[in-house]
């Protein structure tokens, strides 16, 4: 399939598209699913990164002192040209990171419904708010120049989800993408840019890795909105000692639990588990990667689960009837068979072996799904069972009862999502009020989420809320104001003040 180069790669800062007239560096970057085809190229510059937070800052406070209203009008047109450009950046997504183009589109569907959720009920969460019994208001006041630092798994839709309540609430926002992911943010640059936004409102600065450590630590930022990893999300608080003037908002990793008890619908626990814990490749915060199951059902589900994930279409994304398609990269799939093959030396037993899938005909990072049963319901592979592959692989554990399988579920540092499958719903509460996590769902997939609900985990998987129809309270600080009494209220007689 032939495909144009994007038509103006670079940086965007202070309401321009511009390209670093000393560049040290250049993003060129290959498709995940088809190396030959060369997706985007961005020269860089860390004066960029200056740049980009001195424009921001000179913005802040003619864009502050908007009305509410007149920040949301332009944010209406923003959702007016990503729906006009919605093939355009779905293809984006789908050439630079792999998703399938029917997956593609529904992450554009939700930029464009994350408009409507935080001009709507998202922003009752930070309405100003007059307190009937007392003299006084709730205010909210933004925080200034807010860094979003983005991920590649979802390059739009997450970076989105800080970027529209931030600038909703009067912050100026420098967005440094994924370094994996440029052209997409390119596209949400080019929306705001049609949309009319004011100069430095909006800026994009692209680079390597490294260039989000230096805008975290910007002398000039104000806040830090960053959705990636759990060790990346350990560097940037740990770069923030002695800041705390500046709001740190991260979105991290999870080692998701799909707990099933034997009063389940089998057909349906095992579809849903299926499909989070393989689709986008298993390259999902919230992909199911440990199912833990009661031992009156778990040789048919296992059974089921294995013959699902080996009948999924992984493929190129831009093919018919597509499920599932690369990992990012060529490294990524590595770490990946790396830690199934720690799996098996400990014992896991591979129900279904996955490895790479080599009969694409095409130059790409595709591995077919695995699944494997622990030995035990306590057992540990290290670099493997601990840590979050986002990859296409899960693991089946057997428990005794609800009890274990609940004290299964909470032995991990994660606690982002979970799903409980059962009929029971005393159990289900049980299970609500014990499962240590941000998300839970009741029969449904671990992947699901609704933009009108909270997002964000607990443990290492993050803080503050900052996704979700929460995330307007991660960008906003509340100022309490005492008004000024009547004419009829006498100031107190204090003890040993006299005048």
């Amino acid at each position: 399939m032939p495909f144009e180069r994007l038509e103006r790669p670079g940086d965007y800062i202070d309401g321009r598209f511009c390209v670093p007239g000393a560049a040290q560096g250049e993003l060129f970057i290959l498709s995940p699913a088809d190396a030959n085809d060369v997706t985007a190229f961005h020269p860089y510059a860390e004066c960029a990164v200056h740049e980009a937070v001195a424009a921001a800052r000179n913005a802040f406070p003619g864009w502050r002192r908007q009305t509410q209203a007149e920040r949301a009008q332009l944010l209406r047109r923003y959702q007016e040209r990503l729906r006009a450009h919605r093939s355009d950046l779905a293809h984006a997504i789908a050439r630079e990171v792999g998703k399938p183009l029917w997956e593609a589109s529904t992450e554009v569907d939700a930029m464009i419904g994350k408009v409507d959720v935080m001009l709507g009920e998202g922003a009752r969460f930070t309405e100003d708010l007059q307190l009937p019994d007392l003299p006084g208001e709730i205010r909210y006041r933004p925080h200034g120049v807010v860094s979003v630092i983005g991920p590649f798994n979802f390059p739009g839709h997450l970076p989105n989800g800080h970027i529209v309540p931030a600038l909703l609430l009067g912050n100026c926002v420098v967005h440094k993408p994924s370094e994996r992911a440029p052209s997409t943010a390119t596209w949400m640059a080019r929306c705001f840019d049609e949309a009319g936004l004011p100069p430095g409102v909006f800026n994009l600065v692209q680079g390597p890795g490294s260039y989000g450590a230096l805008l975290s630590e910007h002398a000039d930022v104000d806040g830090v909105m960053f959705t990636g990893s759990v060790a990346v999300g350990r560097r940037i608080l740990a770069s923030q000692a002695g800041r705390l003037d500046r709001i740190v908002a991260l979105e991290l990793g999870g080692k998701n639990t799909a707990v099933v008890l034997d009063d389940c619908d089998l057909e349906r626990a095992a579809r849903a588990i299926a499909f989070a814990a393989f689709v986008t490749a298993g390259q999902r915060c919230t992909a199911t990667s440990r199912v833990v199951v009661t031992a009156g059902i778990a040789p048919r589900l296992a059974a089921r689960l294995v013959e699902i994930a080996a009948a999924l279409t992984v493929g190129y994304p831009f093919d018919a009837d597509v499920f599932t398609g690369p990992v990012i990269s060529a490294a990524s799939a590595d770490r990946v068979l790396a830690a199934q093959a720690i799996a098996r030396n400990h014992g896991f037993a591979p129900l279904c072996p996955g490895g790479r899938s080599e009969s694409l005909g095409r130059s790409g990072h595709y591995l077919r799904p695995a699944v494997h049963r622990a030995p035990t319901a306590s057992a540990c592979a290290p670099g493997y069972s601990d840590v979050e592959l986002f990859g296409p692989d899960l693991a089946i554990y057997v428990a005794d009862d609800l009890e274990h399988a609940l004290a299964v579920a909470n032995d991990t540092r994660f606690g982002l999502a979970a799903a409980v499958f059962t009929e029971s719903a005393e159990a289900f509460e049980r299970a609500a009020d014990e499962l240590r996590v941000g998300v839970l769902h009741w029969n449904r997939p671990t992947t699901g989420a609704s933009g009108r609900l909270p997002f964000g985990g607990v443990k290492q998987s993050g803080n503050h809320r900052p996704a979700g129809v929460m995330a307007g309270t991660s960008c906003a600080y509340p100022l309490a104001v005492l008004l000024r009494p009547g004419r009829e209220a006498a100031l107190p007689a204090w003890p040993g003040m006299h005048f």
